[in-house]
């Protein structure tokens, strides 16, 4: 039987995207922020479904992704309009 390679083992656990919105640095920071947190919501939602994980540490554990991208989310200014923005 043949093993998969590691890049395409990587490819297959950590999928990502093509990101298609307005391409400046922080929103493709902000980007791969985002699909980082859904993958690991993925992971932990599937570890607590199998009964691997408690609902309680699921749930402080997606608490504690979602407070990190919250973090990087006004770190990077996404969603902040400035006057030059506007005009």
């Amino acid at each position: 039987m043949v093993q998969p390679n590691q890049k395409d083992l990587n490819k297959f656990l950590y999928p990502h995207s093509s990101y298609r919105g307005q391409v400046k640095p922080e929103n493709l920071v902000f980007n791969a922020n985002l699909q980082e947190f859904a993958q690991k919501v993925s992971f932990i939602a599937n570890l607590e479904t199998s009964g691997k994980l408690a609902p309680e540490e699921a749930y402080s554990q997606i608490k504690m992704l979602w407070k990190q991208l919250k973090l990087s989310k006004k770190e990077l200014k996404i969603g902040s309009q400035t006057l030059s923005d506007n005009q």
